[in-house]
């Protein structure tokens, strides 16, 4: 009898990674605190930002907590799905160190799966912390101003923004021993990238160096084309000159579209050297 007929390198790889994107999604279905804690740094981040901060940090000519509110859940949203990508890298650490690559390597499988199908599920896991952490930001009195189109776009970008951010934790888990050192090197890094942003708060009142980085990062296109979409631009803002903040949406997807495209490459790399 003829044997199966072979499938193409495409469709062997698409399939190979939703089969690794099963995997993860049940794993962390059976270690569900892996998921509540993941939530929990997040709205903690909502409510004490909210009440904390709200009516003494100045945007756009006001000081109204309503106001700060609106202008803070965008650089929430967004420091949460980056902040995703030290739990990428501690996972791909575990099974390095567990030798579960060994077994995958094993297997008639495609090599880029492995990691495909890891930030797969880890960007399902952030979709689903969008979710609840939405919700919790409407219940402190967060609102949209735009239609749901605009607002759905915006939240697709946030997920494009993780997923690639995901990536850049595939590279580092893949780069060191032990998850506890992935979980370091997956955050060290992050919260100068987030604080030196227009997340938290008007990056018109920085001093010159550090206002040109924020305008330039890419977290800070994808924060100011969530809070145009999402209709959360406090009245009287000056929006800075440098062009990622002047086309937001533009440049948050060319960002995210390179870090993907770089931090797979070398990712993919990292991972066929590692396995040899």
């Amino acid at each position: 009898m003829a044997g199966p007929r072979p499938r193409g390198g495409i469709a062997q790889s698409v399939n190979d990674s939703l089969v690794v994107a099963r995997r993860n999604l049940i794993r962390m279905t059976r270690i569900p605190e892996m998921i509540i804690f993941g939530m929990i740094q997040p709205i903690m981040f909502v409510v004490l930002f909210t009440y904390v901060f709200g009516g003494s940090i100045k945007v756009g000519g006001s000081t109204s907590a309503d106001t700060y509110r609106e202008f803070l859940m965008a650089g929430i949203f967004a420091q949460t799905v980056t902040f995703a990508t030290a739990g990428a890298g501690a996972g791909i650490a575990d099974d390095m160190q567990k030798g579960l690559i060994d077994r995958f390597r094993s297997l008639p499988m495609a090599r880029g799966a492995v990691l495909t199908g890891r930030t797969l599920a880890d960007l399902v896991q952030t979709a689903l912390t969008l979710v609840v952490l939405a919700v919790v930001a409407v219940i402190v009195g967060w609102r949209v101003h735009e239609n749901i189109g605009k607002v759905l776009l915006g939240f697709l970008l946030l997920l494009l923004l993780g997923y690639a951010f995901s990536w850049i934790g595939a590279l580092i888990g893949l780069s060191v021993r032990t998850p506890e050192a992935a979980t370091s090197g997956g955050l060290i890094w992050l919260f100068p990238l987030t604080f030196i942003s227009n997340a938290f708060v008007d990056a018109n009142q920085m001093p010159g160096f550090l206002r040109h980085i924020a305008e330039w990062n890419p977290f800070s296109a994808t924060v100011q084309a969530c809070r145009e979409l999402f209709g959360n631009l406090p009245p009287g803002f000056k929006t800075p000159d440098a062009w990622p903040m002047q086309h937001p949406i533009l440049a948050s997807l060319l960002w995210s579209v390179l870090i993907i495209v770089v931090f797979r490459t070398l990712a993919v790399r990292k991972y066929r050297s590692a396995a040899s």
